[in-house]
């Protein structure tokens, strides 16, 4: 059995995930926005335009790569089946409690015969350091006196991991700024959000919570 993890994870191009951040084992860094959707048969045609048009020049503004990944997913029904299991036996009352559990009848008979998908729209934001080790860079300041405020004490991997995250940092800002314009919410993903995309990405048949747009 750990033999077979050992050479799954040979495959996994994912070396940790820190602060929110996924680091690969080639050194590049990528951050994951969930973005909410906009539902464009509610906007008017002039609505559209202004979207369309809003978004095609936050595209050509990027001087950088991202990728748009839409997850879909079966959603997982037997949580809200557990709360309506759990409304009926509080119910005193024999009508109210009779209601509750044709509810829950039809909802169970609705799932099985209908696919019910939940769907979530990423983007993956990259960051590649350059041939040029960020930490020696960083060593070199530290020596003229020139290292930033904090930074002492901490090790060369750290003080690398901190200047690639700026960069990072930086372009995350320019996606969400893009996206905000053309009216769509975003929210970064932290380690606990990473790990799970992941875990829900090469387990596909496992059921775990959703994630949440804060």
């Amino acid at each position: 059995m750990s033999s077979s993890t050992s050479a799954t994870q040979e495959f996994v191009p994912i070396k940790e995930v820190r602060d929110g951040v996924v680091i690969l084992k080639d050194g590049g860094m990528r951050a994951i926005l969930l973005c909410s959707s906009l539902n464009f048969s509610l906007k008017s045609e002039d609505e559209r335009n202004a979207i369309l048009l809003q978004f095609q020049d936050f595209l050509n503004s990027l001087d950088f790569s991202i990728e748009i990944l839409i997850q879909s997913r079966k959603l997982d029904i037997r949580p809200y089946l557990a709360l309506l299991e759990e409304q009926e036996g509080k119910q005193t009352n024999n009508l109210l409690k009779i209601q509750v559990r044709e509810y829950i009848q039809f909802i169970k008979s609705f799932t099985e015969s209908t696919n019910i998908m939940t769907k979530h729209f990423l983007i993956v934001v990259p960051y590649s350091p350059a041939t040029l080790n960020v930490g020696s860079a960083s060593g070199i300041l530290s020596s003229l006196g020139l290292s930033k405020p904090g930074e002492k004490g901490k090790t060369k991997e750290e003080r690398g991991f901190d200047e690639n995250r700026s960069q990072l940092e930086e372009r995350l800002s320019v996606v969400e700024q893009g996206l905000i314009r053309s009216g769509i919410r975003v929210a970064r993903l932290g380690t606990e959000e990473t790990i799970e995309l992941f875990y829900k990405a090469f387990n596909p048949g496992e059921s775990e919570k959703p994630i949440k747009m804060k």
